[in-house]
């Protein structure tokens, strides 16, 4: 009689354990952008940290996602960490590929002082230079900027490497700061990119 008991609580748990795995391991929605929970970066598995949407004037110019080795919801942690990660934006409103490298460059000069961004401007203007020869970034265009083991930044668009890895490791915190420095791009785009907790 205690078998039969327990035999439906065990099935009752086991179907509890596979939806909650299922759950874990779902997409993400943000404005019609989905962004796997999961991710890798040169065979190194990275989380899904948060994701939002970049907003001007109340419209919606791109979903973006961060991924990290180890959830966290500090901005301090997120910079300090030298490990891979990822940012994926996907487009969704049509952008000239050098209004996009323009809004980079506005946001690198919003959380960094003359003297950073002129030690950072030969790895600033590699990355401008691949992104403005992308041509336009319409809408749908993926954008990945990766942080390698080597803490060297690569470019990839709709999947394709652009240009050469910018070896700098100070430049990878440096983008970070445009989303999560003390002048974001977008507060709540910053806000939703630190909550590991989705």
């Amino acid at each position: 009689m205690k078998f039969l008991i327990c035999r439906p609580l065990a099935a009752l748990f086991v179907a509890a354990a596979v939806l909650t795995a299922s759950l874990a391991l779902a997409n993400i929605d943000v404005g019609g952008v989905d962004f796997k929970s999961q991710d890798s970066v040169e065979n190194t598995r990275v989380e899904l940290n948060g994701a939002g949407l970049r907003t001007r004037l109340t419209f919606k110019v791109y979903a973006m996602g961060l991924y990290l080795r180890q959830p966290t919801s500090s901005p301090a942690a997120v910079l300090d960490d030298a490990g891979v990660k990822r940012i994926r934006i996907v487009m969704i409103r049509d952008l000239k590929g050098k209004q996009f490298a323009d809004a980079l460059l506005a946001g690198l000069e919003r959380n960094h002082d003359s003297i950073t961004l002129a030690a950072l401007k030969p790895a600033t203007d590699a990355l401008l230079t691949a992104i403005m020869g992308s041509g336009e970034a319409k809408a749908g265009t993926e954008l990945i900027l990766d942080q390698l083991a080597s803490g060297a930044t690569r470019l990839l668009i709709n999947g394709q490497v652009q240009g050469s890895d910018i070896a700098d490791p100070a430049f990878y915190p440096a983008l970070l700061r445009i989303w999560l420095g003390e002048g974001p791009a977008d507060s709540a785009l910053k806000a939703d990119l630190l909550k590991p907790e989705r």
